[in-house]
């Protein structure tokens, strides 16, 4: 794919990680599932060349880095078939929550390991009951006493909450109520992984992936005053603070998915053979690709726009841009995977190939985070200034 809107830091980041990935590939990420394990490998190597970092503050061990090149990272492993999904949990929405928002100690406690890939952070809020309606979260938190250093008391129900075994503290959002309205308000804690109360099972989930997904239980989990991360009052411009530069690598998921399954694709179209030519001569097998080619190059630029903007402290920009940039990325993945694997016909769906297991995880960059019919009521509502009909 071309790079020649890249600065040649960027190109040389995509370049060192694209060899990265060649290095683990698409073999080590199945084995890795196949053995019901998780990439350690990959994540420590990865952690050790500064990559998972390159987004937080260099005062904290990172690389002083944004979103640009942080995106550049997980779509590159992707396109090599070794994608890292907790990159778009840790780094990206816990790590940049608490590099924004979070107190001294909180960023010294929690930065440079985040950083260095020796700690990981789960973030939950998706709930049974609330779906796509953040509106309707009811993990709820009350404090225990009067006064500022109070414990904060937390309750409710998380699900599809990625990494959990793995993960140090899950970054949880719930709401408080506002003293002086009596309405809920959304807020984030942190979370210890072996916080009394804080219950975990794991959802039978027919995607495979090395990152498993959880239902959390939390029974008053007890949490010190210092759980909250920022501004109690401002907890829902700090959530979304989080939830763009998770909609950014959502896209790069996809994109780097995409390309990976487009890669095989074409290399197979070369190559194969049954009637006079390769069948990549004939237009009904290029055409399709060299569509799919273009869908992922116009998702890549609208998701280096999101980065630019989320970086240049344009939050609102960012908000439009990161979400078309998740839709379009969602749906070029979608229809990358599925010509990939209709190009190599019944060798699309073996195992030797490693096609078909992608039908069902591409289908996670249209769900996740965000639905692309809710990506659609954003832009109708936000953009086009349509009125809502909820």
């Amino acid at each position: 794919m071309s790079t020649v809107l890249e600065t040649e830091e960027h190109q040389a980041l995509r370049a060192a990680v694209a060899a990265l990935g060649n290095r683990y590939g698409r073999d080590y990420m199945t084995s890795v599932v196949r053995d019901g394990a998780h990439p350690r490998e990959l994540w420590t190597e990865a952690a050790k060349l500064g990559y998972l970092g390159v987004n937080l503050p260099e005062e904290y061990g990172g690389g002083g880095g944004g979103m640009a090149e942080l995106s550049i990272v997980l779509e590159e492993l992707g396109a090599a078939g070794s994608p890292l999904l907790m990159m778009v949990v840790s780094p990206a929405i816990c790590g940049t929550v608490i590099a924004r928002f979070g107190t001294e100690a909180q960023k010294q406690q929690w930065l440079p390991g985040l950083a260095d890939g020796s700690l990981t952070m789960a973030f939950g809020i998706t709930e049974p009951d609330a779906g796509s309606n953040s509106h309707r979260i009811t993990t709820t938190a009350r404090r225990d006493g009067s006064g500022a250093d109070a414990d904060w008391l937390l309750t409710g129900r998380k699900v599809f909450v990625s990494g959990v075994d793995t993960a140090d503290a899950t970054l949880v959002v719930g709401r408080t109520e506002d003293a002086r309205s009596g309405r809920l308000k959304p807020c984030l804690f942190i979370v210890p992984r072996d916080a009394p109360g804080f219950g975990r099972s794991q959802i039978d989930m027919e995607l495979q992936a090395p990152e498993k997904q959880f239902e959390l239980v939390l029974d008053d989990v007890r949490l010190p005053a210092d759980a909250l991360v920022g501004d109690e009052d401002a907890g829902l411009l700090q959530l979304f603070a989080g939830l763009n530069p998770e909609r950014v690598m959502t896209a790069a998921f996809g994109i780097g998915m995409g390309r990976y399954a487009l890669a095989r694709a074409v290399e197979y179209a070369k190559t194969r053979q049954v009637w006079k030519e390769p069948i990549g001569s004939h237009q009904a097998i290029a055409h399709p690709l060299a569509q799919a080619h273009i869908e992922l190059e116009l998702a890549r630029l609208m998701m280096q726009k999101a980065a630019r903007l989320y970086d240049d402290g344009d939050d609102i920009g960012a908000g439009e841009a990161a979400n078309m940039a998740k839709y379009a990325a969602g749906e070029a993945c979608v229809k990358a995977v599925d010509q990939a694997v209709h190009t190599l016909g019944g060798n699309g769906l073996t195992r030797e190939y490693g096609l078909a297991s992608l039908i069902t995880a591409a289908r996670v960059a249209r769900i996740a985070p965000v639905s692309r019919e809710m990506i659609l009521n954003y832009v109708s509502h936000q953009s086009l200034g349509l009125p809502k009909s909820y």
